[in-house]
């Protein structure tokens, strides 16, 4: 990671990824390939333009996950001021302000020259969408966060199971970025789902350190999410014992 023009940017191979603090705890993500800029789920406008000013980038596509106003809010503001592409899901159309292609399960984009595939992942809400880029990163929104999952606003418990292993089935070191900065207060309900996982136990006290030092904890991988987020890990034998046996307490 490095700073320019006040923003933490992460380097990807032909990704060049630079992170918008938004609102309370949201990252709003603004993604280089080549000469092509998109922001990933703008709710604050006004923060990602002035953020592709700073850096001296065009926006030139809007690519949202879900219609929540924070993911979605400032879609028509960069629209106006810049021309971007409007993309989002097609499930939720009806909601993404200012959608010019509406995405479903298995289409294809291109974004300078790097390919992704839209995954369907709903749970969090019914048509939420995730951005697959062929060997580079996933933005994931709010279906996975670093050791946690979005709240089921309008899903259910199955359609999040199946999007969350569906999500870690990925390669092991894939980079996910989700939309929250929410790893701090997960880690610490993963210690009481999984008490004796040394993994969860480590990850805590390093989350805590970097959230005291005021730096970020996403992006995470595929394989931290294995090995540490209780949602992810939920048909791993020792969780299902543990929570029978509460259970049968009551």
């Amino acid at each position: 990671m490095v700073t320019r023009a006040g923003y933490e940017i992460d380097e990807l191979g032909a990704f060049t990824i630079a992170c918008v603090p938004a609102f309370s705890d949201n990252y709003h993500w603004l993604v280089k390939v080549g000469e092509a800029v998109a922001v990933v789920d703008p709710g604050d406008g006004a923060a990602c333009l002035e953020a592709a000013a700073a850096l001296g980038w065009t926006i030139t596509h809007v690519l949202v996950t879900h219609w929540h106003p924070d993911h979605s809010g400032g879609n028509l503001a960069i629209k106006q001021a810049s021309g971007a592409t409007v993309l989002g899901p097609a499930g939720e159309a009806d909601k993404v302000p200012g959608l010019d292609r509406a995405l479903e399960d298995g289409d294809r984009i291109e974004l300078g020259g790097q390919a992704a595939t839209i995954w369907h992942v709903p749970g969090h809400t019914l048509g939420h969408i995730a951005y697959v880029f062929d060997d580079g990163p996933v933005f994931c929104g709010d279906t996975l966060f670093a050791m946690g999952c979005g709240r089921l606003f309008e899903g259910t418990p199955e359609q999040m199971h199946a999007s969350l292993q569906r999500l870690t089935a990925l390669p092991a070191d894939t980079p996910l970025y989700c939309a929250h900065e929410y790893t701090l207060a997960n880690a610490r309900f993963a210690v009481t789902a999984e008490p004796d996982n040394a993994a969860i136990a480590e990850r805590l006290e390093a989350v805590a350190a970097r959230r005291a030092a005021g730096e970020r904890t996403v992006p995470t991988t595929v394989a931290q999410e294995r090995a540490t987020n209780p949602f992810v890990r939920a048909p791993d034998p020792f969780i299902l014992a543990k929570h029978r046996k509460a259970k049968d307490r009551f």
